[in-house]
């Protein structure tokens, strides 16, 4: 009998084991650590198709976690997902963002030091939606906060804002992310949330007056002319259609199927009062969005002596009650340029050209000075209001960065470029604090292993960034030296310095 049970059971454990190869060989690896042949790209890939065939975005590299997105709701951040991953060893279950998120937050709460995590990835590779997940994971688990949950709801509120004004739809993702984000939440002693922080980075200014065919402005244009009331469109001189206003038709796409102004404008406007905006607050930045719109329809002609006059009075009548500025200041900043010269300033008039260039650049300013001015009114509202008393000193912080996704364009303007540059410096922190340090840490200690070949991108970032040889480099000076510099004496330049570089093409 008990021969037959042990023979039973070990035909149990093959048919077991039997099923799990083969259940393994259906959906791939969790973990591609756990990959044979793991210096294989191909064999790489393959694991993730597997994996993604069967709706398992997630898989991880050690401590690292790979998301492919679906471009779908697979249903798996419920609030039984969360507690699913709550409190809950690393690999003990399936890789999930949400082992990511409470493997920091344990690590915050028991060791008392700060965590980070570091999201990157090319453009629509899901790198906000994420964000607004770990947020969300830690609004919904974390313990109250004594005085209330309000930090909680506008930690979860600035993200619509920021949405608004700093996302908007490229050719392969239709809410890009055009400025880099990191945000600090600060936990007391007890793990509630008890304040945040906001650093922005670089907003891609020249969006505001340019996109690319198949591409929009920011979304908070098509959002205001979509949802905003008939009441507050008359009050800035505003109408219904998009296709009016020079700015939101470049791209030739201001009404997208996927995208629902309407609804999200409603969205906007309610986070704004959570997040302590006052009705005047609201009006002061609804006039400035407005104003932008109309400096774009601003039209000039050429006088007698070829010098731009402003052709549209009703356009600059509406701007200068937006802005609060007299009409002969605005219409003189428009046509002419300052130049002070041995403390006397004259003012020199412009030609068409010129005072195009000048609209826009005024409009790109008064857009970016505005988005400066939301982040930091978000970041009052985010502040611990106790940052005075003595738990004050006990806090720690999580940081979540949102950077940019990288994108190669067959214009690309020079935010791109510089969008392009920060992802490869976060590739080369990756590479150092992954293959390299691991590898070095492994021939240090003696450890037998197969190396990890990989392209180290630090010859790619030198190429921009080094020293009088870097294209940065080239460029200021190229801005700085006496006479008139153009984009043609730039290349020339860049052609003169980097020409024999492997990874430079003109």
């Amino acid at each position: 009998m008990r021969y037959r049970a042990s023979a039973l059971g070990s035909d149990g454990v093959r048919v077991t084991m039997e099923s799990a190869l083969t259940a393994r060989d259906r959906v791939g690896v969790q973990d591609f650590v756990l990959l044979e042949n793991f210096t294989s790209e191909a064999a790489f890939i393959e694991n993730l198709r597997r994996r993604f065939r069967e709706n398992l975005i997630y898989t991880y590299i050690g401590p690292v976690l790979v998301s492919v997105n679906p471009y779908r709701d697979l249903q798996i951040y419920s609030r039984q997902h969360m507690e699913r991953y709550r409190g809950v060893s690393f690999y003990e279950v399936p890789p999930h963002l949400f082992a990511v998120a409470d493997t920091a937050y344990r690590a915050l709460r028991t060791e008392r030091r700060d965590q980070a995590v570091m999201i990157s990835g090319e453009s629509g590779a899901g790198k906000t939606e994420a964000t607004k997940r770990l947020l969300q994971f830690y609004a919904e688990t974390c313990p109250a906060p004594e005085r209330g949950g309000a930090v909680r709801d506008r930690l979860l509120q600035s993200n619509p804002v920021l949405e608004a004004f700093g996302n908007a739809k490229t050719l392969r993702n239709d809410n890009s992310s055009r400025f880099g984000k990191y945000m600090d939440v600060q936990f007391d002693f007890k793990g509630a949330p008890v304040g945040g922080h906001i650093l922005s980075y670089l907003l891609e200014k020249s969006r505001v007056v340019h996109q690319n065919h198949g591409e929009r402005n920011f979304h908070i244009f098509y959002q205001l002319l979509e949802g905003g009331e008939e009441e507050t469109l008359r009050r800035l001189g505003l109408e219904r259609n998009p296709q009016s206003y020079l700015y939101l038709v470049k791209g030739q796409c201001a009404k997208v199927s996927s995208i629902n102004d309407k609804n999200d404008w409603k969205v906007v406007r309610k986070a704004l009062t959570v997040i302590d905006f006052t009705e005047d607050e609201v009006e002061d930045l609804l006039s400035i969005v407005a104003s932008v719109l109309h400096l774009g329809n601003i039209h000039f002609a050429a006088d007698e002596e070829s010098n731009a006059q402003v052709t549209t009075e009703n356009q600059l009548k509406y701007l200068t009650r937006l802005l609060g500025v007299e009409g002969s200041t605005l219409r003189e900043a428009l046509t002419h340029r300052k130049i002070i010269a041995k403390g006397e300033e004259l003012l020199s008039p412009l030609n068409l050209e010129q005072a195009a260039y000048a609209r826009d650049a005024l409009a790109k300013a008064v857009y970016s000075r505005t988005f400066t001015w939301l982040v930091a009114k978000i970041n009052r509202s985010l502040a611990s209001k106790d940052a005075e008393s003595p738990s004050w000193r006990s806090t720690t912080v999580l940081g979540l960065l949102d950077i940019y996704g990288f994108e190669v364009f067959q214009n690309n303007s020079f935010e791109q470029f510089c969008i392009n540059y920060c992802n490869e410096k976060l590739q080369q922190l990756f590479i150092e604090l992954t293959l390299k340090s691991e590898q070095e840490e492994y021939e240090a200690e003696g450890i037998a292993w197969e190396p990890v070949q990989y392209f180290n991108n630090k010859i790619i970032c030198d190429l921009v960034e080094e020293k009088f040889k870097g294209i940065i480099s080239i460029l200021d000076e190229e801005c700085l030296r006496p006479g008139e510099a153009t984009d043609l004496t730039f290349l020339e330049k860049l052609e003169d310095t980097v020409k024999h570089h492997p990874h430079f093409l003109t």
